[in-house]
């Protein structure tokens, strides 16, 4: 997984809730499909903007009662946090384009 950092239970607060970055979290799990052809597009984009924002994924399985507590009910999902609060919701499977587009306006590039 390289630059993508694994959010959970036990560090969610700490990691993305108290960052001092922004974060992008893709909601994910195991037998989602979807989510298998994202994970590339996220692996590259927490490469690409690695010293702007802290992106991992958390697994809705392992971490339900985070899943729910965001509402999350369908994978995947990827919500940007700034600040401790979510920023913006996307659901579904998007080209790579569109979520850099969408974390150059969350870094205030665009």
């Amino acid at each position: 997984m390289g630059n993508v950092q694994v959010f959970n239970d036990e560090n969610f607060a700490k990691e993305v809730l108290e960052s001092s970055i922004p974060v992008l979290v893709d909601f994910t799990a195991t037998w989602c499909g979807p989510c298998q052809r994202l994970a590339p597009i996220i692996e590259e984009l927490a490469g690409e903007y690695r010293d702007k924002v802290k992106v991992g994924k958390l697994d809705i399985d392992q971490s339900s009662e985070i899943a729910s507590r965001y509402g999350i009910m369908s994978v995947p999902t990827v919500i940007s946090f700034c600040g401790g609060k979510p920023q913006e919701t996307i659901i579904g499977l998007n080209t790579k384009s569109y979520y850099k587009n969408r974390l150059d306006a969350l870094v205030g590039k665009g």
